[in-house]
This record gives C-alpha cells, sequence and structure tokens, in this order.
C-alpha cells in the first residue's frame, strides 16, 4: 500500500511526464511559440538549473538519494538545453524543444519507477 506522500509524489511525477508529452508533441506540430531571446527565457533557464543544482547538492536521506539525483539532474538538462535554444539556429528549436519534453518524460518515467519499487 503507497503512503499518502508517496502517492502525492507519484502524481507530481505523472504530471511531469504529461507535460513533457504535451511540450513534445506541440513541438513536433509546430504550434508551440516561445520568445527564446526574451529575458524570461534565460531567467526561467538559469532557474532550473539552480534549482536542479540545489536539488543534487542537498542532503536528504539515504533511500531517496536516486529520486532526489532523477530531479536535480533532470532540472540541469533541462536548464541547459533551455540556454542553448537561446543560441542555435531557428530550425533547430523544435528538434530540442522535444528533447526538453523527453527530458521531463523521462524523468517521470524513471522517478514513478524508483517510487513504486518495493522497499
Amino acid at each position: 500500500m503507497l503512503t499518502p506522500e508517496r502517492m502525492l509524489r507519484a502524481t507530481v511525477e505523472l504530471i511531469f511526464v504529461l507535460l513533457g508529452t504535451l511540450i513534445a508533441w506541440l513541438a513536433l506540430r509546430g504550434r508551440i511559440l516561445v520568445d527564446r531571446h526574451g529575458r524570461m527565457w534565460l531567467v526561467l533557464s538559469v532557474v532550473l538549473i539552480l534549482w536542479g543544482l540545489r536539488a543534487l547538492y542537498k542532503p536528504g536521506q539515504w533511500w531517496a538519494r536516486w529520486e532526489n539525483w532523477t530531479r536535480g539532474l533532470s532540472l540541469v538538462l533541462l536548464g541547459i538545453l533551455m540556454l542553448a535554444i537561446t543560441r542555435v539556429p531557428f530550425a533547430w528549436v523544435g528538434p530540442m524543444l522535444v528533447a526538453g519534453g523527453a527530458v521531463l518524460v523521462l524523468r517521470g518515467i524513471v522517478a514513478i519507477t524508483l517510487l513504486l519499487r518495493p522497499s
């Protein structure tokens, strides 16, 4: 039986899977528009990198080590990908957004797998 805390964390990770799927689908269809040269895009990418590094650095319970690494690494990768989007040619923006969605989907699947494994 799942505790309410683990069930909530699994639900949050399912939301990441759905969000990543939505971003990838919209990017593949060409229906997602971002201001990749705007200040907020840059701020968001730096915040994601810092948040991910904080998750990697933050001490936690020993049994949640892999979950924290998954969360932190995915946020750092997503932030780096968003920073790279500001410098690539326009034709590469769609595939890079698909890659960002894939990072979120992969993070959710790995985290749910780690959460639901037997203790």
